[in-house]
Formats: C-alpha cells, structure tokens, sequence
C-alpha cells in the first residue's frame, strides 16, 4: 500500500479542495514517468514483446501535454500493473512503477508509488550484498530530476510515507 488513508491536500488540485496546481500535478507526473522508465529495461529484458508499461509512461506524458484524458492514462497505469501480477522481481517492480505512473494523472499521490516500486526494482536486480547500496543510488538518481518546483513537496511526502513505501526512501 503507497497511499495514506487521509488524503493529503497538496496532492489534490485546487478544483477538487486541495492545493495542487495543474503544473505541479502535471510535473510530479513527468518525474513519476522518468522514474518509471529508469527501470523499464528490468521488464523489457523479461517480457520483450509486453508493451503495457512502456505504454503506461508513454500515456502519463502524453496526458501532460493534454493528448489523452486522465481515465485513458489511468487505464494504461491498470494495464500495466496487470502486466506485473503474474511477475516475479525486478520485472515485476518496474511494471508496478508505469503502473503507478500512469495512475498519478487520476491520484497524483501515486508519484511516490512509482518512485517506491523504481527502487524496489533495482534493489530485486541487484546481488543480495549490493541490494541496499543499489537503492539508495536510485533513490539518489531520481531525486537529483526533480523539479525544483515540487522538490520540497515530494521530499516531505517520501518523509511521511516512507513507512508505507517499504521505507525505501532512508
């Protein structure tokens, strides 16, 4: 589980009571996709010829930009969590994370999930020694692309999370 029970009100758009703005919204979409497709390759190198999570980033961008509706891209965010269920590992972490990042255009809470099953990912595909050296890299890596923007907001929610984020953020 990567969603609190109570809602955050930063991460709810101005017209639905919180105080997310759309450009915040749309960039906490963008960086989920980046740290999504940082580990696309763990389920690409398993699953070649599944297009769902690859497809997933690619709706979450493309929703950005207004080219497909939230429920299109929330689809594709489902489309690829069913291509990680029947996985194992790493695969099955980086399909959860375009999952999650075609979810944040409907939640945008969901940034962290995506940003949590990256890790996740790296840390199933390294040797057990190198598991946790490997997940603070990557957390490193994604935290060195976000925007300045909505640095702040996702440091503190990866604060308050990391609990029900497997405390992949420490």
């Amino acid at each position: 589980m990567i969603l609190p029970k109570v809602r955050d009100p930063r991460f709810v758009t101005i017209r639905r009571g919180g105080t997310l703005t759309d450009a915040d919204h749309h960039l906490l979409a963008l960086w989920a996709a980046s740290c999504a497709e940082h580990v696309l390759g763990l389920f690409e190198s398993v699953r070649p010829d599944d297009p769902r999570p690859r497809q997933a980033i690619e709706h979450a961008r493309a929703w950005t930009r207004g080219e497909v509706g939230m429920m299109r891209a929330r689809a594709a965010g489902g489309h690829a969590m069913g291509a990680a269920r029947p996985l194992r590992g790493a695969a099955r972490h980086a399909a959860y994370a375009a999952g999650q990042a075609g979810a944040v255009a409907h939640v945008a809470a969901h940034e962290l999930g995506a940003a949590a099953y990256a890790i996740k990912a790296v840390r199933a595909a390294a040797p057990e020694e190198e598991r946790e050296a490997a997940g603070r890299l990557e957390c490193r890596w994604q935290r060195d692309r976000l925007p300045d923007a909505i640095r702040d907001l996702v440091l503190d929610d990866q604060r308050l999370r990391n609990d029900i984020c497997w405390s992949v953020f420490d």
